[in-house]
């Protein structure tokens, strides 16, 4: 059965907003479309961002908490967070903690600090499937994790108004 088209909402628009991508490169090809996809969401949403690469899913949070930390230090805020990266199920219980270890600790990180985090770490069966999913043309996960963030930002923003 084909999995149903969905509706590709525009990016919210987040002016002057500035963001955080921190991408894993363990897969660089999975993880240049990843960045690519996001990077076009955070420019259309009327954006800037930094990029910080580490190895794997893993050091993603400590990565991110690291960043925020020496933005908010300088003065800097980011106005939001985007983790990109992707783990392939292999043989053994280490797919599990991965996956389930960095979202644990990206939804820690994000409720804790008031975060508006788009979390586009992918977790699939195979390469191909990561594949599908990266492209900006086609499954578009790290546009989606940006779009995500800006739509928090922008709620954030909207309600600190008031």
């Amino acid at each position: 059965m084909a999995e149903p088209q969905r509706a590709k909402t525009p990016a919210p628009r987040v002016e002057d907003g500035r963001f955080l991508i921190v991408e894993a490169r363990f897969y660089e090809d999975i993880g240049a479309m990843l960045h690519h996809g996001a990077a076009a969401a955070l420019s259309a949403g009327g954006a800037t961002y930094d990029t910080v690469s580490v190895t794997g899913a893993l050091e993603i949070p400590a990565a991110m908490a690291i960043a925020l930390d020496a933005a908010a230090a300088e003065g800097r805020p980011y106005d939001g967070a985007v983790a990109l990266g992707c783990v392939i199920r292999g043989d053994t219980f280490h797919f599990e903690i991965v996956a389930g270890e960095s979202a644990r600790a990206l939804m820690d990180l994000s409720v804790a600090r008031k975060l508006a985090l788009g979390n586009g770490i992918l977790t699939v069966e195979s390469l191909g499937q990561a594949a599908e999913r990266a492209d900006p043309g086609l499954g578009d996960k790290g546009g989606d994790a940006a779009r995500a963030a800006l739509a928090l930002a922008a709620l954030k923003r909207s309600l600190s108004a008031r």
